[in-house]
């Protein structure tokens, strides 16, 4: 296992003693930023709150390798008791799951030759249909990179309870059967852009028949661990969890939508899919993370796969992926059709890329967002991060934050005044 770096937690904007390979907390000024117009964005969450759309958040805004901003908002919990939101809450992070857990272990197998873009899906999962022509009979077989950039044509979701009621729960070689053999394949892969969680359910047995590994001990190991995080895991269901705390970091998560039983979702992910059949380890969703480790994440991604020293020299400790790696990820495959917008394992210029706001370069940012309101946007040409997480669907799945993302990214992007 990879050395495992202490990252201290922090509660303020204060700046604490960090450990190596942290992220410091500076002011907005020392990076090139506006305080005043970064501080609009108080008025923006806390409206959304007023309005009922989301019942507290935490925002980190990241430049380089520190924290310029970092604030929480209004309560982590309404149901079964009111308790207000800290910067320490760990929030379900739905399908932002995607690209801080399965993307970002799945390059890794890219880099050390174990798998190719190009690869097609069928070599590692027997019997993988590939697209047929309803017209001429021609096929075409699907791509790790049709995956990665939900290019596949693989129907979106399946219905979790339909699938429990005929296979059973917490069956994931059902589930891997099912994509393989039953799924639609709804056009030519790599010729449109069709979001679906099952590319990544994919990805997430392609890795775990390579490495013979489990999803989330393969990134708590090699990704969570070598960064430092002390608050991302995956909470598996079935599975013993990669982390010896993992009883304590549940008592920091923010709990999601209430259940049938009257009681709040607690540490358990809320995507139906990935707990219901998955058991919680699951490539579309399951990761648990923090405003602060986010941050971290993004700092190695802006810094060309690793974090830097008080020094500004590259901790390699902390490397996750080589500077190439991070390029071709944050990249548009040019074998795709334009319409497809999609980098690998990250939104780029699709139809979701809304949340990048009016202001970040479209050509520069990579961005996810998660179902439960997580959101994550990183402008590799400014250098600069906005982590926006909210549980909107607590305790009901009735909040929306599509137009307050966009909101607080422009103010982020219009409060820089220099470069970095």
């Amino acid at each position: 296992m990879r050395k495992l770096l202490t990252v201290a937690v922090a509660f303020a904007l204060a700046v604490p003693a960090f450990a190596q390979g942290a992220l410091k907390h500076d002011s907005p000024e020392r990076h090139g930023m506006n305080s005043e117009k970064l501080a609009q964005i108080d008025r923006v969450i806390n409206d959304a709150i007023t309005a009922k759309e989301i019942p507290g958040a935490v925002l980190s805004v990241v430049r380089g390798n520190d924290i310029v901003y970092l604030k929480a908002y209004g309560n982590k919990s309404v149901v079964p008791t009111v308790e207000p939101m800290t910067t320490e809450t760990l929030f379900d992070l739905a399908s932002v799951s995607k690209c801080v857990g399965t993307t970002l272990a799945f390059m890794q197998l890219i880099e050390n030759g174990y798998v190719r873009l190009t690869d097609n899906v069928d070599r590692y999962i027997p019997n993988f249909r590939p697209w047929t022509n309803p017209e001429t009979g021609e096929t075409v077989d699907i791509t790790i990179r049709d995956l990665l950039s939900h290019s596949s044509g693989l129907t979106p979701y399946i219905d979790a309870n339909t699938f429990v009621k005929e296979y059973g729960g917490n069956n994931p070689e059902k589930m891997e059967q099912y994509i393989a053999t039953e799924v639609k394949r709804n056009f030519r892969p790599g010729t449109d852009f069709m979001y679906s969680c099952l590319n990544f359910v994919t990805l997430q047995r392609i890795l775990e028949r390579v490495t013979g590994e489990k999803l989330y001990e393969y990134a708590q190991e090699h990704v969570f661990d070598v960064l430092g995080l002390k608050h991302t895991c995956y909470f598996p269901l079935i599975y013993t969890p990669a982390v010896s705390n993992a009883s304590e970091l549940a008592r920091l998560c923010a709990p999601t939508e209430v259940q049938s039983d009257g009681k709040p979702l607690v540490a358990q992910v809320h995507d139906p899919m990935a707990r219901m059949i998955m058991g919680g380890n699951s490539g579309n969703a399951g990761v648990f993370s923090n405003a602060e480790d986010l941050s971290v994440i993004c700092a190695a991604i802006m810094n060309g796969g690793a974090l830097k020293g008080k020094n500004g020299h590259t901790l390699e400790s902390t490397r996750i992926l080589s500077p190439m790696t991070v390029r071709l990820m944050a990249t548009i495959p040019p074998q795709n059709d334009p319409s497809v917008g999609r980098a690998l394992g990250w939104d780029k210029k699709s139809s979701h890329s809304g949340l990048r706001g009016d202001l970040f370069n479209p050509e520069t940012t990579i961005m996810h967002t998660g179902y439960t309101g997580t959101s994550v946007v990183i402008d590799m040409e400014s250098k600069t991060a906005v982590v926006l997480l909210t549980h909107r669907v607590h305790p009901e799945d009735k909040g929306g934050v599509g137009r307050l993302r966009a909101l607080v990214a422009n103010i982020v992007a219009g409060s820089i005044i220099q470069s970095n």
